[in-house]
């Protein structure tokens, strides 16, 4: 199972840890998508930046 990972806010203002974690799901702008494998690892950094993101699930 994959996730398909879109950021809808933008990461001005935000705390450095918050932009650190968009950044290594690859997220840099708003309206970039990337798709991630569905792990422990990808769901912890969704819920630390949950607020910034819109996620779906891809198979």
């Amino acid at each position: 199972m994959m996730l398909k990972i879109k950021l809808v806010k933008s990461l001005n203002g935000r705390l450095k840890k918050h932009i650190a974690t968009a950044e290594s799901l690859g997220l840099r702008r708003i309206g970039q998508v990337t798709v991630q494998p569905d792990n422990d690892q990808t769901r912890g950094k969704i819920a630390k930046i949950g607020y910034l993101l819109e996620v779906t699930e891809v198979e």
